[in-house]
């Protein structure tokens, strides 16, 4: 069975999907973490910490900047710093749960013969300990990560590889997405059906600027989108 997308009248035979703030909230349980690294040094502000990942000076995921927050304190130490380190992994990744629907849409895709992909820019271990966790990971025939294309998003490696592993061409899949320039802009530039993950935006992109074809206000939309009524 092919679903197919009322509105356009293609074919969806494949959905690949962003992973992050797509599939569960990644930013609400870094956050978490970042406090519970401060309420273990006493002192020092949870935003700043989650701030530091924004910056760009390191990856979204360096631990190194778990080291320079510590460091502005004045209280990093070894010890102190490997105890933040592990305290930060474990609070996010006990933390991270699929958003409603999102299980229960997946296994409504599989049934009508979508195959399904991940593409992230999480590293693969990251990548691969999140979706195990949520118990997401059997429903995805690829996961796709920059250690295995090569490039991270908006370049549009990811995808492709993504594509080519699912054996569909770009003008038969549907990209699924909480960035408006990571997930959204590489999808239109393969020719692919565009779906923004608008529930995920934690930086609130205005939906007049995102040029999807769809937003989802949840991530069960999809079903409609693709033609299969949610049970």
């Amino acid at each position: 069975m092919q679903a197919t997308l009322g509105t356009r009248h293609r074919k969806v035979e494949a959905v690949v999907c962003d992973m992050d703030n797509t599939l569960f909230d990644l930013v609400g349980a870094k956050r978490e973490a970042c406090r519970c690294v401060v309420d273990y040094l006493g002192t020092g502000d949870p935003e700043a910490l989650f701030s530091r990942f924004l910056n760009g000076t390191y990856g979204f995921e360096d631990h190194r900047n778990i080291r320079d927050f510590l460091e502005g304190l004045g209280v990093y130490r070894p010890r102190t710093f490997e105890v933040c380190c592990r305290t930060y992994e474990d609070v996010k990744l006990d933390l991270v749960e699929p958003y409603p629907g999102v299980e229960e849409t997946l296994r409504c895709l599989q049934d009508a013969g979508v195959r399904l992909a991940v593409a992230t820019d999480a590293e693969s271990f990251q990548a691969h300990r999140r979706l195990e966790k949520t118990g997401l990971i059997d429903f995805f025939e690829v996961v796709v990560t920059p250690e295995v294309s090569g490039k991270r998003k908006p370049e549009p490696d990811s995808l492709l590889y993504a594509l080519r592993g699912l054996d569909a061409a770009p003008e038969e899949a549907m990209m699924v997405g909480d960035s408006p320039r990571r997930d959204i802009a590489p999808g239109r530039q393969l020719g692919m059906v565009t779906a923004f993950a608008a529930y995920g935006d934690w930086r609130r992109s205005r939906t007049a600027d995102v040029a999807a074809d769809i937003v989802l206000e949840e991530f069960g939309e999809l079903l409609g989108h693709v033609g299969i009524l949610g049970r």
